[in-house]
């Protein structure tokens, strides 16, 4: 199979994608149809598939979540990691940066599922000693044809012995998996958004304003289609976005853009606050939050969060 992109970009011949290289558990939450290689050695084309209806990505209003575009992006790195840059199936792979931006009019969800095609270029691939690497992606999204967003990724993978050292105690997915907390009850559908389902609540109210419980539920099958040994990148954005809306007051909101760091794995077995400062208005109906979360008495990641007011 063969797609040409005119101007843009080389003629691209494009390969299946094997289960395995996405690190997915469940055939249903794979996105990704195919992927080639432009031959400079450093971009690459990644094509995805979006369903039309998701329990999470898509809400009742027909619009397409934007963390279906951080778990596309997600998943392309990761088959890419193997692929391209020769990191074992067996290293582990975390985001220390995750910074991407969306346009809101391409994340209508028409009839029908939709293609994505993701432009990734990497432009720095750090080997070190012992086997741990360290990778940064640009990356350019398309859909049919038309920008849908931009985001630069920088992330990290460890080989067993370093990884299994640096986590110590809670190295073991399944026992890590087994030792989450109970869930917390989860924040009322007015204040988190209801386009948010309760099977994806992953805040508890607290008795005190702008601070909330990560809570999560390690059966959701989105968020957890395979045990963790900590709580994924992808649910802390999901936190944030839910943190950012129920400071804004609004009946809805649509994010637009996350700016992620992330200092420290988050563990399933202790509790972690998240914060947020109030919101600032950019301009009307643009909203900005600085979210961030706190395990243990240290700052594990943070996230500013843009968001567009929905009526």
């Amino acid at each position: 199979m063969t797609v040409t992109t005119g101007s843009i970009m080389p003629t691209v011949s494009i390969q299946p994608v094997p289960i395995q290289l996405v690190r997915k558990a469940l055939t249903v939450q794979v996105l990704l149809t195919g992927w080639g290689s432009h031959g400079d050695g450093v971009s690459h084309t990644v094509l995805a598939e979006w369903p039309s209806q998701h329990a999470l990505y898509t809400s009742h209003r027909g619009v397409y979540h934007p963390l279906l575009l951080a778990e596309t992006i997600r998943q392309a790195l990761t088959m890419l990691s193997h692929t391209v840059h020769g990191v074992p199936l067996d290293h582990r792979l975390g985001w220390e940066t995750f910074d991407t931006s969306v346009v809101t009019a391409a994340l209508d969800a028409r009839q029908g599922p939709c293609s994505v095609r993701l432009t990734i270029t990497h432009t720095e691939v750090e080997r070190r000693s012992r086997g741990s690497a360290r990778l940064t992606a640009q990356i350019m999204i398309t859909r049919d044809d038309e920008p849908l967003g931009i985001a630069r990724v920088r992330y990290i993978a460890h080989p067993p012995a370093i990884y299994d050292r640096l986590r110590g105690r809670h190295a073991d997915a399944r026992t890590a998996t087994l030792h989450a907390l109970p869930l917390g009850p989860a924040l009322d559908p007015v204040v988190r958004g209801d386009q948010t389902p309760l099977d994806f609540a992953v805040l508890t109210a607290l008795a005190e304003p702008h601070r909330w419980q990560l809570r999560v539920d390690v059966t959701n099958r989105v968020f957890f289609d395979h045990d963790h040994d900590h709580v994924p990148g992808f649910l802390l954005l999901e936190a944030a976005a839910q943190a950012a809306h129920a400071e804004s007051g609004a009946a809805e909101t649509l994010p637009t853009s996350f700016d992620a760091h992330f200092t420290r794995y988050v563990e399933l077995d202790a509790p972690c606050f998240i914060e947020s400062v109030p919101v600032r208005r950019r301009e009307l109906g643009i909203i900005s939050t600085l979210v961030t979360g706190r395990q243990n008495g240290h700052e594990v990641f943070s996230v500013r969060v843009t968001a567009a007011e929905r009526t």
